[in-house]
C-alpha cells in the first residue's frame, strides 16, 4: 500500500537509506534533509513524500514541483528497500509518483542520477519505464562523473 509519509516513518526510512550500497554518507544526509523538512513543516508543499508499506516500509518516493515552471516536477528520491528483493517496489513507487504528478497537473517529471557504473541499474530502470535521457552534463559531480537527466512527458499543452 502506498500512503503519504508520516513523521513516525522517519527512522525506518533512515535505516533503509543506510542499507543502500550505492549511497554514501552524503547521499543519506541529503535524503534525510528532505525528510526532516517534511517532519518539521508538515504543511509544506515543496517535497511530496509517499511510502510503500506492507507491515514495514519497503520504499518511498519524493517529488516536488520545479520553481518557475508550469508543471515540471523533480523526482528527488525513489528508494526501494534492498531486503525486499526484486518485487517491483521501485516500479510501483515510480508509477505512483507519475500519477501524483499528473494529478497535480504536471506535464514532465525529471529524474537525475550519476554516470558512475554503480548507477547503471538506476539508469536502466528509467529507460525500462519509458524515460528518455534528456541531458548529460559531463564532469558534473567530479571529473569523469556526469549528471544524467532522465525525463518523461505526460503532455505538452
Amino acid at each position: 500500500m502506498i500512503r503519504p509519509f508520516k513523521p513516525s516513518d522517519r527512522e525506518q526510512i533512515l535505516d533503509m537509506l543506510k542499507r543502500i550500497e550505492q549511497f554514501n554518507r552524503d547521499d543519506v544526509s541529503i535524503a534525510m534533509e528532505l525528510i526532516d523538512i517534511a517532519v518539521s513543516l508538515p504543511s509544506q508543499r515543496d517535497y511530496n513524500i509517499f511510502v510503500c508499506e506492507e507491515e514495514r516500509i519497503l520504499g518511498y518516493h519524493c517529488t516536488g514541483r520545479r520553481p518557475l515552471t508550469d508543471g515540471v516536477y523533480d523526482l528527488y528520491w525513489i528508494v526501494a528497500d534492498p531486503s525486499a528483493g526484486k518485487k517491483g517496489i521501485g516500479t510501483l513507487l515510480l508509477n505512483h509518483a507519475e500519477e501524483f504528478v499528473k494529478s497535480e497537473n504536471g506535464r514532465l517529471i525529471l529524474a537525475e542520477t550519476s554516470s558512475r557504473d554503480i548507477y547503471a541499474g538506476t539508469r536502466n530502470f528509467y529507460l525500462k519505464n519509458n524515460y528518455e535521457l534528456l541531458a548529460e552534463i559531463k564532469h558534473f559531480y567530479t571529473v569523469g562523473e556526469s549528471l544524467m537527466v532522465f525525463g518523461k512527458y505526460f503532455r505538452l499543452n
